[in-house]
């Protein structure tokens, strides 16, 4: 399983998530998602999809904050079990930070992630 194969490509995808999600914050970014529920094509898993205007620096710098998210989303990947789609806006703080530090934020946002997908389907199912 690597990011390539579950990233956020297209601009619709990312408007539905911002639709569909309120904003979340954490220590070194702010992030969205959206379950997936009805989509063409069969679901795949989870879908990553990363932010970096030109508010977080020069084109150097915004490449390589987008570079270290996509390895810390890489080796966290494996946690999120359900189809669900994740946009990050990371800050400019991803530049410095220890990369140890990046994992464990991202483990943590991918476990808040799981949990409400498990609440809320919990609802769903009592509904009906």
């Amino acid at each position: 399983m690597s990011l390539p194969d579950f990233r956020l490509r297209k601009h619709a995808d990312y408007q539905r998530v911002y639709q569909q999600s309120h904003k979340h914050f954490s220590p070194s970014m702010t992030y969205f998602f959206a379950e997936r529920l009805s989509l063409p094509a069969p679901a795949l898993g989870p879908r990553v999809g990363l932010t970096a205007g030109r508010v977080l620096g020069k084109a150097v710098e915004r490449n390589r904050i987008k570079r270290r998210m996509r390895e810390v989303v890489r080796h966290n990947l494996t946690l999120l079990t359900r189809d669900v789609d994740i946009v990050l806006h990371p800050r400019r703080t991803v530049l410095t930070a220890q990369f140890t530090q990046l994992q464990n934020e991202i483990a943590k946002i991918f476990a808040v992630i799981e949990k409400h997908d498990q609440r809320t389907a919990v609802k769903r199912d009592a509904r009906r």
